[in-house]
């Protein structure tokens, strides 16, 4: 069974476990499932989705650094109603205090640099957790979500991301553009913290031949990524009190 697919299905068996929303550290491999396919779980495993982890794991991204911090975004009401979003769509009062539960989990990190999607509602969460360590987030345009083109406003649910979306990316387009923003955030500076998008996370598990738990995409919830012997981990640092909502 191929790499590609063994994190597919892996992927896919894990989908309908009950979230745990308690602080927990969970070191993920690769392994092959024998279960029965799951079904998906809403908001979190789109259509199409195991085309983009095939994409993404046939051009693993080369970073120049052994661990990192990536944190979503805070909540939307984009989120919450499963729309595609526009880009300037701002956080909801729940997204606030995501963001604010997440500045004070990291205010204890290490945090050398904050590179953040310019959608607004990645760099308003960036500038949040920024404040304990004097930072200002540094905007990177190839961090921000696939942009859906003439599908911003309409439901997202159900939605196959192998489609091309009229005036929009196109998943292939979305994966390259992806990795290509994290290899440049993350090519030096141990301890940057990247603050982005479930999409970009959604790229970043296979990028880099790991396997990303569900409970790991809720709103805001901030993730240490470490590389030893050659091989990555990642760590949940603590729970924001976000949910796992749709990526759009």
């Amino acid at each position: 069974m191929s790499l590609v697919w063994r994190y597919v299905r892996t992927f896919e068996s894990r989908v309908c476990r009950t979230v745990n929303t308690n602080v927990r550290t969970a070191t993920l491999a690769l392994l092959p499932s024998t279960r029965r396919k799951a079904p998906m779980a809403p908001g979190y495993h789109h259509r199409g989705i195991d085309k983009l982890f095939e994409i993404a794991a046939r051009t693993p991204i080369r970073v120049g650094v052994d661990r990192f911090v990536f944190v979503r975004h805070g909540e939307t009401d984009g989120n919450k109603n499963k729309i595609f979003q526009r880009s300037d769509q701002p956080l909801n009062a729940a997204g606030l205090a995501q963001a604010e539960a997440a500045r004070v989990i990291l205010a204890s990190e290490r945090i050398a640099a904050i590179k953040a999607s310019s959608m607004d509602r990645a760099f308003v969460t960036a500038s949040i957790i920024g404040k304990p360590h004097g930072l200002a987030p540094s905007p990177v345009d190839d961090l921000r979500e696939r942009w859906f083109g003439d599908l911003v406003g309409t439901p997202a649910g159900g939605y196959d991301w192998t489609n091309a979306p009229p005036n929009g990316e196109t998943l292939a387009t979305f994966v390259t553009r992806t990795q290509r923003g994290l290899a440049a955030s993350l090519a030096s500076h141990d301890d940057t913290a990247i603050v982005a998008h479930g999409g970009t996370l959604y790229v970043i598990g296979p990028s880099l031949g790991i396997e990303i738990a569900p409970e790991h995409y809720a709103n805001a919830t901030p993730l240490r990524f470490e590389r030893a012997g050659g091989s990555w981990r990642v760590t949940a640092l603590g729970s924001s009190g976000g949910k796992v909502s749709a990526v759009t």
